[in-house]
């Protein structure tokens, strides 16, 4: 009687000392959404923020309620419980989700409130843990093991995020790589296309110039013949001048010997 007595003061101070961590936390929470909120963030990751928050305050009654509890009612309260941290656990995956799809600028501060949403979501583990354990140096050897598994968790988050980040400025580097390829090669089809252009136009000029030489041949024949056909019409005028003028001699001397006869 005397130890039933005991286990259950033991049980109510481990109580009131879980709640008062567990207010802390949230004092905590308010104080680091305030800060949140100066900043412009994505409207899904404050729904999800806040069906975690609730859902976590519902976790934290739920297992004040079961450390009070004995025997198949413990045992319905911890399902439910395990349930509802099964949800709390897809939320923090949509928020990391989604605050990772948003500028580096809101993505860091999105991140270190999710870091301490995972902090908690493993301190109600390790209450839960507590309450389902039925020896307390257990209990104490589980909590420290999950601390411990809680600190290597974030710093496999940070890890995974730094991976994440490397992975994206390697995506964005070979996204510009291709891009300056693809330019490239919109440049030497348009080289290309220049070329074709330029090499035609040379056959074009050569065309004409071949042309133009013909044409010069055909003027300088044209020319020849003027020349030939001018002296020829000047040695013809030169031969009608000189018959007029052997005509008019003979007319005066045949009008001279008709009058002095």
């Amino acid at each position: 009687m005397m130890n039933s007595e005991r286990r259950a003061t033991a049980k109510r101070r481990s109580v009131k000392r879980r709640n008062r961590r567990r207010g802390t936390g949230s004092e905590r929470k308010r104080i680091t959404l305030g800060k949140l909120l100066r900043f412009p963030m994505s409207q899904v990751f404050e729904g999800y923020e806040r069906q975690y928050c609730e859902l976590s305050a519902n976790v934290s009654k739920l297992c004040t309620k079961a450390s009070f509890l004995d025997g198949e009612q413990k045992k319905q309260k911890v399902s439910e419980i395990k349930s509802r941290l099964e949800d709390a656990e897809t939320l923090i995956r949509k928020m990391d989700l989604e605050s990772r799809s948003l500028p580096p600028s809101v993505k860091a501060t999105l991140l270190a409130k999710l870091r301490e949403y995972k902090t908690d979501l493993n301190n109600l583990k390790i209450e839960v843990k507590r309450i389902t354990s039925e020896n307390g140096n257990q209990a104490a050897r589980d909590e420290l093991l999950e601390s411990g598994m809680a600190d290597t968790a974030m710093v496999s988050a940070d890890q995974r995020a730094r991976l994440l980040m490397s992975t994206q400025r390697l995506n964005q580097s070979s996204e510009r790589v291709r891009e300056s390829r693809r330019t490239m090669l919109e440049t030497e089809e348009l080289g290309v296309s220049i070329l074709q252009d330029l090499h035609q136009q040379r056959q074009s000029l050569l065309h004409a110039n071949n042309t133009l030489h013909g044409v010069d041949d055909n003027i300088g024949r044209s020319k020849k013949i003027l020349t030939n056909m001018s002296i020829r019409m000047n040695r013809n005028k030169w031969i009608i001048g000189s018959i007029i003028a052997v005509l008019i001699v003979v007319i005066i001397l045949i009008l001279y010997f008709k009058l002095t006869h």
